[in-house]
C-alpha cells in the first residue's frame, strides 16, 4: 500500500547496469540475464521500464564504461535518469518520471547492492513508495580489500536486511525474478 495517492501503477527500476560496473560484479552475466528477463517481462505487461545511468569520477559521461552492458537496450520511449550521486532520487528528475506515469510500487535490480541499490531503496521508501528488491538480480564488486566481507555475504545481507524493513502505509520485500509479478 503505497503512500503516494492515486499512484497504483509499478514501475521496474533498472539501476546502474553500466560495463564498467557489472565488469567487476559478482555473478555478472547470470544477474545481467536475470535483468534482461524481467525487462522483457515488464514491456509485455506493459509496465515501465526506467532506467538510471550513474557517472562520476571513476565514470565518465559518455565513455564506453558508461554505457549500458550491450545485452540491455532501452527502447526510446523508456527514461532515462542520469545520477550523480547513491540515490537515484537525489538530484534527478527520476520522481517526476515516476509521478507523470502514476507509479507507487518500484521493482528494482542493478548494481551495486551495498551502494545504489540500497541507497535507491532507501530513497524510494522514504518518499513513499512500495518498493521490492529482487534479490536474485542485483550485484557488487569485491570490496574486502577495504575491509567489507565477501561480496556474496553482502548481497545476501542486503536481501536479508531490505525482506525487513517495515513503515506506516508501505511495504517493503524481497522477491526473486520468478516471483516478481507485472500487472
Amino acid at each position: 500500500m503505497t503512500t503516494l495517492t492515486d499512484r497504483p501503477a509499478t514501475a521496474l527500476l533498472v539501476v546502474d547496469v553500466q560495463r564498467d560496473v557489472m565488469a567487476v560484479g559478482v555473478d555478472a552475466e547470470r544477474v545481467v540475464a536475470t535483468v534482461a528477463g524481467l525487462v522483457d517481462r515488464a514491456r509485455a505487461a506493459g509496465t515501465p521500464v526506467v532506467w538510471v545511468q550513474h557517472s562520476g569520477d571513476g565514470l565518465p559521461r559518455g565513455s564506453e564504461g558508461w554505457e549500458y552492458v550491450p545485452e540491455l537496450v532501452r527502447e526510446e520511449s523508456e527514461p532515462l535518469v542520469h545520477k550523480l550521486y547513491g540515490d537515484s532520487f537525489e538530484a534527478t528528475d527520476l520522481e517526476a518520471v515516476l509521478a507523470g506515469r502514476g507509479v507507487g510500487r518500484l521493482v528494482v535490480a542493478g548494481a551495486q547492492s551495498d551502494q545504489c541499490i540500497r541507497s535507491t531503496l532507501h530513497g524510494a521508501f522514504t518518499r513513499g513508495y512500495d518498493v521490492t528488491l529482487v534479490g536474485d538480480a542485483h550485484t557488487t564488486e569485491d570490496l574486502t580489500s577495504y575491509g567489507a566481507p565477501d561480496p556474496e555475504l553482502v548481497i545476501a545481507h542486503t536481501n536479508l536486511y531490505w525482506s525487513h524493513q517495515a513503515a506506516p502505509g508501505r511495504t517493503a520485500a524481497v522477491l526473486t525474478a520468478a516471483e516478481v509479478e507485472f500487472a
